[in-house]
């Protein structure tokens, strides 16, 4: 299968820029920050990875809206014990495994390379165009499940709003 990275490697900046102009045009004051982690894609060491990128089109039911969904699977769930392998979440990922992860041929059929690799970069800027920062961010979510896994049940009760709660308090707010 075709990796992230040997996508990454057969395109040049320009058209990788032109096309996150058109996917993202509400972002074109970042593009320098995407041509930094674009070149340091470039030489980075690449990690083989058990991930494989899916990138696809998902309907939100919520508001009837189309978005492109950028997630990762296992590519051999047999080899894992746990029972949540469907769909992970990979903006945390380090850039070199996103570099070795394959990419879905499906994904392939339905959007260009130029698109994968925008979307990609996309998702893995997520928390930020640095890799020390999507850390940083990543070590505060760790933290803060950790408090939460410490509180008392009276503590979660006290601290928490359950999701039905939101999303009435957002149609109310509508």
């Amino acid at each position: 299968m075709t990796t992230f990275g040997q996508l990454v490697k057969s395109h040049s900046w320009l058209s990788i820029k032109l096309k996150l102009e058109t996917l993202f045009p509400d972002q074109n004051d970042l593009l320098d920050d995407y041509e930094n982690v674009f070149c340091k894609l470039q030489t980075i060491p690449i990690q083989e990875s058990n991930v494989t990128i899916d990138v696809q089109w998902v309907h939100d039911d919520y508001d009837n809206s189309e978005y492109v969904d950028v997630s990762g699977y296992y590519t051999n769930p047999n080899e894992r014990t746990d029972e949540y392998s469907n769909s992970l979440a990979i903006e945390f990922t380090p850039w070199q495994e996103w570099m070795g992860m394959p990419v879905n041929p499906e994904s392939l059929k339905l959007f260009s390379e130029l698109e994968i690799i925008a979307y990609c970069l996309n998702e893995m800027t997520f928390a930020g165009f640095d890799q020390e920062e999507i850390h940083g961010e990543m070590n505060k979510i760790r933290q803060i499940a950790k408090e939460y896994d410490e509180m008392t049940p009276e503590e979660k009760k006290l601290n928490t709003t359950r999701l039905d709660d939101v999303i009435k308090k957002h149609q109310k707010n509508r």
